[in-house]
C-alpha cells in the first residue's frame, strides 16, 4: 500500500510541476515546492526533475501508458476490486467456500454489464480448467498458477495474480513463512556436503586403480601387444597415413607414437590400432578412422596438431621425411657424439627432402660443448641501436633444446633473432635502419605492465621520442602463455596488431592501456596538435595475418612476422596482410626456415664452441 501511494506522490508532482495543461513537459526549471519543503529537500527536487526528463524514463513511461490504455484483456468492474467481487459472488451463490479460484474470479471480473464473455476470455478460463485438472495445488502455488501459465506470464513474488491487491502466495495457500538457515544448520550441511565430496573422490581413486590395473593386465595380454607392434620403429616416426575406402589413397602425414601402454585421451587405444599425430592433411573431405569423443568431430582436416586412433594397416613409414625434432634426431645426434662416425645410412634424407642441415649441426656443437657437461650459459650483446639501451641477452642450453625440439619460445630466442634481423637486414643499410626499431620484451610485458606500469611506460616513451618520419616499432609482446605481435607508428597513431590465434586486442586490456597512455604522452612531450575528434582515439588495427594450428608455433609466427614486415620496407601493414606473404597458415617448412636462419647465426657468430 505504502508503495502504491508514493508512485500516485510523484505522478502527482509530474503533473502539477512538470507537465502543462497539455501534459506535455514544459522547458523551463520548474519552481522548487516550498509547500511540500518538510517532504522534499532542494537537492531532492533537483534530481527528480532530472531522472523525469530523462529520455529513458519518458520512453518507458510512454510505453506502460500505452499499454494501460489498451490492455489485452480489459477488467470491467470499475472499482469494485477482486476482493469485494469475490463476496459478492459467494453471497449471490448462497456458497459455503470462503474464496474462489484466481482464474474463475480473473474471468467473472471481466464479463461485461450486458453478461457476455469475450471469446479470447473465455479461451483462457478453460484452458485454465484443463490445467487445473493435471496440475496439483502444491506444484501450482510452488511455480506458477494455472491463470499465469494459461496467459503465457511470469508470476511475479509477493502476489497472487486474479486475486486483486494485498492477495500473497502465504495468505492464500497458508504455507508458513521460509526462514534462513541458521549458522548451525549451514555449517552441518557443509560437513554433509565434505564427507560426500571425500566419498565421490575415493571412489574415483578406486575407479583408477582398477582402470590402471586392467590396463596393466591388457599390456600383458596377447591381445594388446599391438600397442608396441615390431613391424614399426619403437618411438616416434614420421608415417604416411592412408584410408581404404571408398578408394584406397594417401590423405595426410604424421608421426606414429609407438610406444608401450600408450593411451589416446586417457583412453586404451582400439584394437589394431596406434596413436598418431597428424601435421598435413592432403585430402580435405577425409573422415577420421575412429571419430574423436573429445572434440566430437568425424573430419581429418580438424585435427591437425592433435591425436588420433588410427588403423595398423593403413599407416606407411615415411622413410623419404627427415624426422625433424623427433626422437629419432636426438638418437641420431648423440649416436654421432658416441661413436664419432658419419650417420647410419637408414638416417639419410633422399635427394630432394628438406634437411636442417644448421640444427643438426649446432645441436651436434652444443653437445660436445661444456653447455652440455656443465650447463654453461652464452652472451649476447644488444648494441643500443636494437632496443635503445645496451644490454647482455642470456643463452642457455634449454633455449636451444627449445629450437631443436619445436617447442614454446622463451624471450632469449626472440631477442637472439632481433638480432639477426638487425645484422642481417639494418646493419649499414640507413633506410631500414632509421624507419625500423625494436621493443624490447624483457623490459615491457605483462608481468612488469601490472606491476611496474610507470617503467613500462617511461620506456616506451622514451622509445617513441627517438621517432623521425616514418618509423615503426616491432614489439614482441608475451602475455605469460603466448606470443603476438604489435606494430606500432608513434608519429601517426596508428597500433597493427597481430596474433596468431585470432584474438582480439580487448583481451588483453592491460597491454592496450599501457600503449594509449604512452602514445598520448609521446604526443604531449612533442607538443603535437591533434583535432578534437582524435584527442582520444589511437587508430587500432587487426591485421588478418597467418594463423597457427597448435599451442606452440607463437613465437615463430612472430619472428616471422617481424622478417616479413622488415624485408616488405612498408610503415603501412595492410589489414588482410602482405599480398607477397598472404595464407591461412605457415607451413612447417615455413617455420623451419627461421629456426634454420637462427642456427646458422649461432654458428656464424661462434657463440658455440667445443
Amino acid at each position: 500500500m505504502a508503495g502504491k501511494r508514493h508512485r500516485g506522490w510523484r505522478t502527482f508532482l509530474t503533473n502539477k510541476y512538470l507537465k502543462d495543461k497539455e501534459k506535455n513537459f514544459v522547458e523551463y526549471d520548474p519552481e522548487y515546492p516550498v509547500k511540500y519543503a518538510i517532504f522534499i529537500t532542494e537537492e531532492e527536487w533537483v534530481a527528480f526533475v532530472a531522472r523525469r526528463r530523462d529520455e529513458n524514463f519518458k520512453k518507458v513511461s510512454a510505453t506502460n501508458r500505452e499499454r494501460a490504455s489498451n490492455p489485452t484483456y480489459a477488467y470491467k468492474k470499475g472499482r469494485l476490486g477482486y476482493a469485494r467481487l469475490e463476496e459478492k459472488i459467494l453471497d449471490e451463490t448462497k456458497s459455503d467456500a470462503t474464496s474462489l479460484p484466481p482464474h474463475v474470479l480473473w474471468k467473472e471480473a471481466r464479463v461485461g454489464k450486458d453478461g457476455t464473455v469475450r471469446d479470447d476470455v473465455q479461451h483462457i478460463y478453460d484452458e485454465c480448467e484443463t490445467l487445473s485438472q493435471s496440475i496439483s495445488t502444491a506444484e501450482d502455488q510452488e511455480n506458477r498458477s494455472v491463470l499465469s501459465r494459461a496467459l503465457n506470464v511470469p508470476e511475479y513474488p509477493g502476489r497472487v495474480r486474479g486475486k486483486g491487491h494485498g492477495c500473497t502466495p502465504t495468505s492464500l495457500y497458508k504455507n508458513p513463512r521460509r526462514r534462513n538457515p541458521s549458522n548451525q544448520e549451514v555449517m552441518e550441511t557443509l560437513q554433509a556436503l565434505q564427507a560426500q565430496v571425500l566419498q565421490l573422490q575415493k571412489d574415483n581413486e578406486r575407479y583408477r586403480c582398477m582402470e590402471k590395473c586392467s590396463s596393466q593386465l591388457k599390456e600383458t595380454s596377447e591381445k594388446a601387444s599391438i600397442n608396441c607392434q615390431n613391424k614399426f620403429p619403437e618411438g616416434i616416426s614420421s608415417c604416411q597415413l592412408y584410408l581404404s575406402s571408398p578408394t584406397y589413397r594417401l590423405v595426410g602425414k604424421g608421426k606414429v607414437h609407438n610406444t608401450s601402454g600408450d593411451l589416446l585421451h586417457h583412453r586404451p587405444l582400439p584394437d589394431g590400432h596406434l596413436k598418431v599425430s597428424v601435421d598435413v592433411v592432403l585430402d580435405k573431405d577425409a573422415l577420421l578412422p575412429i571419430p574423436d569423443i573429445v572434440s566430437e568431430t568425424t573430419l581429418l582436416r580438424d585435427e591437425i596438431g592433435s591425436f588420433v586412433a588410427w588403423p595398423l594397416d593403413l599407416i606407411i613409414i615415411d622413410d623419404e621425411v627427415f624426422p625433424q625434432g623427433s626422437q629419432q634426431l636426438s638418437q641420431k645426434i648423440g649416436s654421432r657424439q658416441k661413436n664419432k662416425r658419419d650417420l647410419p645410412v637408414k638416417y639419410l634424407p633422399k635427394k630432394g627432402a628438406f634437411v636442417p642441415r644448421y640444427q643438426i649441426c649446432l645441436e651436434t656443437l652444443v653437445d660436445s660443448s661444456d653447455m652440455a657437461t656443465t650447463g654453461a650459459i652464452r652472451l649476447l650483446d644488444m648494441e643500443e641501436d636494437i632496443f635503445g639501451y645496451s644490454c647482455t641477452e642470456t643463452i642457455g642450453k634449454e633455449d636451444l633444446e627449445h629450437i631443436f625440439r619445436h617447442q614454446e619460445l622463451g624471450v632469449g630466442v626472440i631477442h637472439t633473432y632481433i638480432r639477426f634481423l638487425y645484422d642481417n637486414f639494418m646493419r649499414g643499410n640507413d633506410q631500414l635502419s632509421n624507419r625500423f626499431h625494436f621493443v624490447s620484451s624483457s623490459l615491457v610485458n605483462k608481468a612488469l605492465i601490472c606491476r611496474e606500469p610507470d617503467s613500462c611506460r617511461e620506456y616506451l616513451v622514451k622509445r617513441f621520442m627517438a621517432s623521425s618520419t616514418n618509423n615503426l616499432y616491432l614489439w614482441p609482446y608475451n602475455s605469460g602463455c603466448h606470443w603476438l605481435l604489435l606494430a606500432i607508428d608513434p608519429l601517426k597513431e596508428v597500433v597493427y596488431f597481430l596474433n596468431s590465434i585470432d584474438g582480439e586486442w580487448t583481451n588483453y586490456p592491460d597491454m592496450k592501456q599501457l600503449v594509449d597512455t604512452s602514445i598520448k604522452v609521446f604526443r604531449s612531450q612533442r607538443q603535437a596538435r591533434v583535432p578534437r575528434t582524435k584527442s582520444s582515439n589511437i587508430t587500432w588495427i587487426k591485421v588478418q595475418c597467418p594463423l597457427q594450428r597448435n599451442g606452440i608455433d607463437c613465437g615463430y609466427f612472430v619472428m616471422r612476422f617481424m622478417r616479413e614486415i622488415i624485408n616488405m620496407n612498408q610503415i603501412e601493414i595492410p589489414s588482410t596482410y602482405f599480398d607477397e606473404y598472404k595464407c591461412a597458415h605457415y607451413t612447417r617448412l615455413q617455420l623451419e626456415q627461421i629456426k634454420e636462419e637462427l642456427c646458422q647465426y649461432f654458428i656464424e657468430k661462434r657463440l658455440i664452441s667445443i
